[in-house]
């Protein structure tokens, strides 16, 4: 968690905000000036039809006391009116604000969340991470709309009324403002109080949130196994976790104002029976304690919000605590600057001693040399756990090695623009991840200079477009969230479509025909071998049957190369492909 304080770390993240929060902050103060005016006013109209003609307005040359009243009158008309306006430009002001700010937070914590390790997601919880960005930021964004007008108000008032008190009768003032430090030292005591526990609420909220995502994305699973009680029950177990962080906090939230409220009420009785006296005895002009009276009530009684305006800006400062945490997470992957120009791409690949291991220190892969010549289709096989897989996120750079290189045409994976990397790469992933949309959405995105006859000429090549058009709406048909509307096979076909749409020269397939029917793959096989010649290929396959006809085949155990040739050459070793071979076909032949 940062050390630093929220509200600092805001301000000296936000540099080209300044400007707006200054301008803001001043129509508040403004504002507050003007709305604290009033009951001068009235202490003056109280004056005039006192003294009349020896009030204190004919000290300035006006001594009709009906001209007094007219002034007063275009006084109380000017100062309202300008209280009113510069309430309505504070409010847009800070309501703009408040709007930018959780906005751009918002776009930045998700633009550094695209830029961070694959490894980093895999070690954390989506609904967490949502809500981070989502309810987080919304809390900050409440703040801005009103907390932080009330809180600069309030230093307004405290100053303000004070200066004029002391100016009436230091004595009063002294007496009236006792109750002002105790109120304060109450505030940052509870702040203090509170503050843990509003960081309990935002963590509870993140662990409700996960687990209501993770729910929802696996209701076949839930429902197939008859665990609708079980998981009604943990997330009963976990809401009211929830709400019982919520309650010890709204608690001692709510004491506050209370206690604040029997405080502010010795500051008025001061005000009240000591100004009565003092005017009495003549020390003190009729006119001047109501000014008073009315004043301590505008100084005060603010104060007994002050719990509420502590609530929320605490809410506030445990959710920006979340995000400058997520903001401050280390980006492992550095871009390179280099670009490579898709007319000279040839997809030469090299790994030269490749070692991997996650942060936990497990060894993945260990010394893997690979070599995958332009044109050429290569193939990964092995048993589960292997690294087949892996090799191919490293050459995606989800990941970064450990030892060794990894070379594209000669250059080092490392040194080129990740971005312009992946665009001369077509990835199918055996975890087939299609998007809320259309058919055509999905086939077209990241290919969003394609047109719609470029996605028919790609899903025929995928064998997908004879079973797309017989959907509902053919190429509009809605494929519903993670492609749930679709069969297993057909949003693999549309996943092979979205990467033939990108025409790349070089193709990654990792297990794309895992989850299709025998004639299905066949007839994607057929394609594949269409569109991949003078291509360079690289495919990691269960079924040895798909990569039969591959140039290059390496058979991976435990993060090694044990073997390598073509599928000949390796059938007639008495090696761990052969094996493979005969438990998937049932059979010694070597054909």
């Amino acid at each position: 968690m940062s050390q630093e304080s929220p509200i600092i770390a805001l301000w000296q993240h936000f540099t080209y905000k300044r400007a707006k929060v200054i301008e803001a902050s001043l129509y508040s103060i403004l504002n507050k000036i003007f709305d604290i005016a009033p009951p001068l006013l009235i202490g003056l109209a109280v004056d005039t039809v006192v003294k009349k003609e020896n009030s204190f307005i004919a000290d300035y040359g006006v001594t009709n006391h009906l001209h007094q009243m007219y002034l007063l009158g275009f006084l109380t008309f000017i100062i309202w009116a300008l209280e009113s306006f510069f309430e309505f430009l504070l409010k847009v002001r800070w309501r703009h604000i408040a709007q930018e700010v959780q906005h751009s937070l918002r776009m930045e914590t998700y633009e550094h969340l695209q830029n961070l390790h694959m490894s980093f997601f895999e070690n954390q919880n989506t609904g967490n991470l949502t809500t981070v960005m989502n309810d987080d930021v919304n809390q900050l964004e409440r703040f801005l709309d009103v907390g932080a007008n009330e809180v600069i108000q309030l230093l307004t008032t405290v100053i303000s009324i004070g200066t004029i008190f002391f100016y009436i009768s230091p004595t009063i003032a002294s007496l009236s403002f006792l109750p002002v430090p105790f109120i304060l030292w109450g505030s940052f005591y509870f702040q203090r109080r509170i503050a843990p526990r509003y960081i309990g609420v935002r963590e509870e909220a993140g662990m409700l949130a996960s687990m209501l995502v993770n729910n929802l994305a696996g209701m076949a699973t839930i429902k197939s196994y008859v665990a609708q009680a079980f998981e009604r029950t943990r997330l009963d177990k976990q809401s009211s976790a929830y709400a019982l962080s919520n309650k010890k906090a709204i608690v001692l939230s709510s004491s506050f104002s209370p206690l604040i409220r029997m405080v502010v009420l010795c500051g008025f009785l001061f005000a009240l029976v000591l100004g009565g006296i003092h005017v009495f005895e003549g020390k003190l002009e009729v006119g001047s304690y109501s000014v008073l009276i009315f004043l301590v009530q505008r100084l005060l009684w603010p104060l007994t919000r002050l719990g509420e305006t502590f609530d929320l800006y605490q809410r506030a400062m445990a959710s920006t605590n979340r995000v400058m945490d997520l903001l401050k997470t280390e980006v492992k992957i550095n871009d390179g600057s280099k670009t490579l120009e898709e007319a000279g791409f040839k997809g030469a690949v090299s790994f030269n001693n490749v070692s991997f291991s996650y942060d936990n220190g497990a060894n993945v892969l260990k010394n893997i040399n690979l070599e995958i010549s332009p044109g050429k289709t290569v193939a990964l096989v092995g048993t589960t756990g292997s690294g087949k897989s892996t090799i191919l996120k490293l050459l995606l750079r989800f990941y970064d090695i450990t030892d060794g290189e990894i070379l594209i045409d000669g250059h080092n994976i490392k040194d080129l623009a990740q971005d312009n990397l992946r665009s001369l790469l077509g990835f199918v992933s055996q975890d087939t991840y299609l998007f809320h949309g259309t058919v055509l959405e999905n086939i077209l995105y990241g290919s969003f200079d394609k047109n719609r006859d470029d996605v028919i000429e790609a899903a025929k090549m995928a064998e997908a477009h004879d079973f797309i058009m017989s959907l509902p709406d053919g190429y509009n048909t809605i494929v519903g969230e993670r492609g749930q509307k679709l069969s297993g096979g057909q949003r693999q076909r549309i996943s092979i479509s979205r990467a033939l749409i990108k025409n790349p020269h070089l193709f990654i397939f990792d297990e794309a025909t895992s989850a299709v029917d025998n004639e299905t793959e066949a007839a994607i096989q057929r394609s594949l071998e269409k569109i991949t010649k003078e291509r360079t290929t690289i495919m990691v396959a269960h079924r040895l049957s798909t990569i039969k006809h591959a140039d290059m085949i390496y058979v991976l155990e435990n993060g090694e190369v044990l073997e390598s040739g073509n599928h000949q050459e390796l059938v007639s070793k008495n090696g761990m492909y052969k094996a493979l071979w005969q438990v998937q076909t049932g059979s010694l032949s070597n054909n």
